[in-house]
């Protein structure tokens, strides 16, 4: 029995738990309130997609008629070959019976429909060697086209990191969902209900708390919700998460709480502790929540309390999720896609909030991008250290709106004083603070991708976003990532307020430059959404648009609106998607741009050799004093010799280094020597950051001309090693 019943519902992610529940149950663990989680989603899945239930999938649509396209046709007229291999390839994407692969690989194993259309070149992608991530890609393809006979022949919202997601997207108005609830459950609406039957039996909690991150859970929360009201109308029910943090702030549809007793905002912790004294103490203080109250929807902000500082909500605890089963999947052969959705991830936040918060797309005056709180280093390193030893995982992904650069520093010393083994990537900025020296830093502490917005690859219209980096400085950080072998993903926009065609035609050049020029390896075109709580949703006259506002009764974020260029940017989605596949691939970039689009395009007023000019760098020798020194290369071996000139005999040592990829060597005067070896361990994460000041005035109590010292070729030899600035 547990008092709390924490649900995220379907869908969102097949290879990892999204973290909210786990976030809140590490929270509960603090306050000795016992909780229980599930992710609904990846259940309901591992049941929709055995043997057992295909095979009662291909009869409904077999007996119903309901099988309409010569693709489902396909699909059917091989049920058995679906049926004979689709739980042996689900055990294979989860990771066991790996040498079922090779068997995958083979050709005409397992049956194809449309998805196989658009495979990659598979040994572009994959070589020869590369049997398992083929064989995922194979495999994703397989369950692709099963789902597809799902959407045509059982249940058309279905979608595996969504669910019925167009009944949540802007839904001003209650109706259209609330309609669709009055409905029959659907073929996955009983399997969801099932197992969340029998998840309430077995946990007799008092209280359920719904995650909802995207649109795409909102309608089987509400399902959900519907269901529990029907069969256990005692249990108090609630709503939190992205979802509603986002889009339900201005809720007044009473309908809404015929579902839900409670939707709460904004950070989680004291609002989930404050309904859990609600329900359990009958206490009536609340925080950030919505309410029904004599008939009328009421926002109960009365508790004194403030929120739980991050140093103070708890490791988030995956417990009770079943993380041996979650299913990993390459849709396409893209490596940055791939951590999206191949492998588990343990996901964690260095800082609440963004510590730029300016971007003027972005929902920075709600409190969880607003309220800007890092999470000291130690402290993110003892809980990576928890969710290892609890996990068995020793993958991280940081969920940052914006990582700063200074706490990836200090958490990429922290990891590397521990000698912890992780593997991490997150979101940034593109800003001049990711030197180079700082990413083989992070390199060297286990990070292997960084994601971040260059946005509108111009100049304009970043100073407009607020964005405070300009497109030279994108690429030269960029370079930086990419030379310490770090993946680099770029979020790409168009059609902001006042962009120009000429505008859209140069950024796409500018991303071109970037791919070729090597300094970018991922990206990703969206086209730009004016959202209610951003500088522009909320000063919109500033940026030239006009809003088409709508009476909000339920959801308010997205916003309609007219720009005053009147360009129909929706025109350039197709050909900006598809260079940026093609550059993604490495191919295409000697193609004249106009060739991506089948409507007249002007010409790009872009040098051809603008972002390699921003790529050639003057050498800095200015460093500051305060600037931190570190060694994170290996111990030398040390071999003394002397030589001897015109009579006169001098000491030499010789320092021998190994590292994974190399043996280099150094030769020095015997002191000099003997004193670089005393900073090197001094200069190891082990110990306390020394600055550039404090070696050169211990050099000099010995020597003279510290800067001589230091640009000498063996001192030059270990800045390529790993004798780092910061």
């Amino acid at each position: 029995m547990k008092d709390l019943l924490l649900i995220t519902p379907p869908f969102t992610q097949l290879n990892t738990p999204y973290p909210g529940t786990a976030y809140l149950k590490g929270f509960l663990n603090t306050k000795s309130i016992a909780s229980f989680q599930m992710d609904l989603g990846i259940e309901v899945i591992l049941k929709l997609f055995n043997k057992q239930t295909f095979e009662e999938i291909f009869r409904l649509a077999f007996e119903d008629n309901r099988i309409t396209t010569e693709n489902c046709e396909r699909i059917y007229a091989l049920k058995d070959a679906y049926l004979k291999s689709l739980d042996d390839v689900i055990l294979f994407l989860q990771g066991k019976n790996q040498t079922f692969a090779r068997q995958i690989c083979t050709k005409e194993f397992l049956p194809q429909a449309s998805r196989f259309e658009q495979l990659d070149d598979m040994d572009w992608a994959f070589g020869s060697m590369g049997i398992q991530d083929k064989a995922k890609h194979l495999a994703t393809l397989y369950i692709e086209d099963l789902s597809d006979f799902i959407v045509e022949c059982i249940d058309p919202d279905f979608g595996f990191s969504r669910y019925a997601e167009r009944l949540g997207q802007s839904a001003n108005s209650f109706d259209e969902l609330y309609t669709q609830l009055q409905d029959d459950s659907t073929y996955i609406d009983q399997i969801t209900l099932e197992l969340l039957d029998a998840q309430i039996k077995k946990t007799q909690s008092k209280l359920v708390c719904f995650s909802v991150p995207f649109p795409g859970n909102l309608y089987s929360a509400f399902r959900c919700a519907q269901f529990i009201k029907a069969h256990y109308p005692n249990i108090k029910v609630a709503m939190g998460g992205g979802f509603p943090n986002t889009e339900l702030r201005s809720v007044s549809d009473v309908r809404v709480f015929e579902f839900f007793d409670f939707i709460s905002l904004d950070d989680g912790e004291l609002p989930i502790e404050l309904l859990y004294n609600a329900v359990l103490k009958n206490e009536t203080t609340f925080k950030r929540t919505f309410i029904l109250e004599n008939g009328v929807v009421v926002y109960k902000n009365n508790s004194t309390k403030s929120d739980y500082k991050q140093q103070d909500v708890g490791t988030p605890d995956y417990s009770d999720l079943v993380l041996d089963r979650y299913i990993s999947v390459i849709e396409i052969a893209n490596p940055m896609h791939s951590l999206w959705s191949d492998g588990r991830w343990n996901k964690l936040t260095m800082a609440h909030g963004c510590y730029w918060g300016k971007c003027t797309f972005c929902d920075i005056s709600l409190d969880y991008i607003k309220i800007y709180e890092p999470v000291a280093a130690a402290l993110l390193v003892d809980r990576m250290e928890t969710l290892i030893a609890q996990t068995g995982e020793t993958g991280f992904h940081f969920v940052d709106e914006a990582a700063p650069p200074s706490l990836m520093k200090a958490l990429a010393l922290e990891i590397l004083k521990r000698k912890l083994g992780a593997t991490w990537w997150t979101n940034i900025r593109f800003e001049k603070n990711f030197t180079q020296d700082l990413c083989v830093l992070l390199k060297a502490s286990g990070c292997i991708a960084v994601s971040g917005g260059l946005e509108v690859a111009s100049d304009r219209l970043l100073a407009l976003i607020d964005k405070g980096v300009t497109v030279a400085q994108v690429a030269q950080v960029t370079r930086n990532f990419t030379e310490a072998n770090i993946m680099v993903h770029s979020y790409l926009m168009y059609g902001y307020p006042t962009q120009t065609v000429q505008e859209t035609i140069d950024s796409l050049e500018m991303v071109r430059q970037l791919f070729e020029a090597g300094v970018l390896q991922s990206g990703f075109w969206h086209q730009f959404a004016l959202t209610a709580h951003s500088p522009v949703g909320l000063n919109p006259e500033e940026y030239g648009i006009t809003p088409n506002y709508k009476n909000i009764s339920f959801a308010n974020n997205d916003i309609d609106f007219t720009d005053q260029t009147g360009i129909d940017h929706t025109q350039f989605s197709f050909g900006l998607k598809k260079s940026l596949f093609n550059f993604m691939h490495g191919i295409g970039f000697e193609f004249q741009l106009q060739e991506w689009f089948d409507f007249k395009i002007p010409e790009t007023i872009i040098q051809s050799d603008f972002i390699n000019n921003c790529l050639v760098q003057d050498v800095v020798f200015n460093i500051k004093s305060t600037a931190k020194i570190l060694w994170i290369g290996t111990r030398p071996l040390i071999n003394e010799f002397s030589k001897t000139k015109k009579g006169t005999t001098k000491n030499f040592l010789e320092f021998t280094f190994h590292d994974t990829l190399d043996t280099y060597s150094i030769t020095t005067e015997k002191e000099k020597g003997l004193w670089l070896l005393e900073m090197l361990e001094q200069l190891t994460p082990q110990h306390k950051p020394q600055s550039f000041g404090y070696l050169k005035t211990d050099f000099e109590i010995h020597f003279k001309d510290f800067e001589l010292f230091w640009y000498t070729k063996p001192i030059h030899t270990l800045r390529t090693h790993g004798l780092l600035v910061l």
